[in-house]
């Protein structure tokens, strides 16, 4: 009888360790980093092939630093930065104020996303779905709105990989998710 109490006990103490060990793998696979943004990688990409991808060139060209695309339909913008080299070092995906465009109903979803599928007008809340809990968060402001900079570093994952993704969002209001106004992913600290 002494022995099943024993063993009872040792379970109760065991269980919750148990859930414990379960919670931090869970958080672990949660640790995930981003390679692309519009199909571009920071840092291994170059802007040449991006207007093939990226049709509506605005600004830049041969010799340009950055580079500009607007998807007026979509209240899009897109600004590609690169090094002297011509590979991307950052790449930035915006909302653009609503304009009186005539566009067609049913327009296909926006390709200027990251490769695990979040874009502007997505929820703050699916950013931290997808990679987690932020390194910080800080208040930020654009055109005197009120925002928050949800900032990820991915020095972790190694020298492979673009190091930071900022997620500039509208402020959580009555206990609603903001809402994603723009990604900035970069090969090297913003």
């Amino acid at each position: 009888m002494r022995l099943l109490a024993g063993l009872s006990w040792a379970l109760v103490l065991w269980v919750p360790t148990l859930g414990a060990q379960r919670a931090q793998r869970l958080a672990v696979a949660k640790h995930v980093n981003e390679l692309a943004l519009a199909g571009m990688r920071p840092g291994r990409s170059t802007v040449t092939n991006a207007p093939v991808r990226h049709t509506e060139l605005v600004k830049g060209g041969r010799g340009e630093s950055e580079y500009h695309w607007d998807n007026v339909c979509r209240h899009e913008t897109l600004t590609v930065a690169t090094q002297a080299d011509g590979k991307v070092s950052e790449v930035r995906v915006s909302k653009l104020p609503a304009r009186g465009t005539d566009c067609t109903d049913g327009l296909p979803a926006s390709r200027w996303r990251t490769s695990h599928g979040l874009g502007v007008y997505d929820s703050a809340a699916r950013a931290v779905e997808i990679y987690g809990e932020p390194n910080s968060r800080s208040p930020s402001s654009r055109d005197g709105q009120r925002l928050e900079l949800l900032y990820y570093a991915f020095d972790w994952a190694g020298p492979d990989v673009p190091q930071v993704m900022e997620v500039l969002c509208t402020v959580e209001q009555g206990g609603k998710s903001g809402r994603i106004v723009e990604i900035t992913l970069a090969a090297s600290s913003l």
